[in-house]
């Protein structure tokens, strides 16, 4: 039997609380990052993800203050992303409780920060996230890679850039699709398998969680965790749901 499936909570913060919504719009407050990553890890989450999606200066600080905050509260893993341009920024949030760091935007910008960071700290504490969607126009390219939450596209070629990451050094490669995102009707089955075939780095799916069925489907699909937010943070789901459903489909969890 293989590693235990990760089942993880994504924290979306802006200003200070959580909020979610449908493909990164119409975002509704959803709670105290703090209070709901407490609650999350007593009720059995492997691991904590915060997205800061503002990502503005007063924003980085924020999240800071409650990365700190919440490190001295739970006793899972955290992973945030947001904002991160530098071996500095990842430096200090790695001080302030950080496990690890999700980086996006920046290193399309200059993927040359992926090796700067794992050179630095270790690939394990190096997350690319990939938002990618199938493109809206004819294109040479299955899936693109979006940023600026999915509201831009320069083509790049989603595959390619998972490729090259991984070279560079990033230990871990969170895909979400930007098609699926918050509408709750199963993950992108098609693009997880794609992504599962080229890629040698643990994978976590992410976009479209409905039901606990869904995460089953995405396991099955070649994904190493699974991670979700609007199921968690409105009730729909708790992560013991979940768990119980991969337990009875045969895939191993941390109980």
């Amino acid at each position: 039997m293989g590693p235990a499936i990760r089942v993880i909570p994504c924290l979306d913060v802006d200003g200070g609380r959580v909020v979610k919504g449908v493909n990164f719009e119409n975002l509704r407050d959803a709670g105290d990052p703090v209070e709901l990553a407490a609650l999350y890890s007593d009720s059995g989450a492997d691991e904590i993800t915060f997205l800061d999606v503002s990502a503005s200066v007063q924003g980085r600080k924020t999240m800071r203050d409650t990365v700190q905050a919440t490190a001295e509260t739970v006793f899972v893993p955290l992973t945030v992303g947001g904002g991160i341009r530098s071996v500095d920024d990842v430096s200090r949030l790695l001080e302030a409780g950080a496990d690890k760091i999700s980086v996006n935007t920046a290193a399309l910008a200059r993927p040359q920060l992926i090796s700067e960071v794992a050179d630095a700290f270790g690939n394990q504490v190096l997350v690319l996230s990939v938002d990618a969607r199938r493109p809206r126009t004819a294109s040479s390219v299955k899936y693109e890679v979006t940023t600026h939450g999915g509201k831009r596209s320069d083509g790049i070629d989603a595959m390619a850039w998972v490729k090259q990451a991984i070279d560079l050094g990033a230990g871990e490669i969170l895909l979400n699709s930007m098609d699926a995102d918050g509408v709750q009707n199963g993950f992108d089955l098609e693009m997880i398998e794609d992504v599962r075939a080229i890629a040698d780095a643990p994978l976590i799916a992410s976009g479209g969680a409905g039901t606990a069925s869904h995460f089953v489907d995405a396991a099955r699909a070649g994904a190493d965790a699974v991670l979700a937010a609007s199921v968690f943070h409105f009730g729909t789901l708790s992560i013991g749901e979940v768990k119980t459903a991969l337990a009875d489909a045969g895939f191993p969890v941390r109980q």
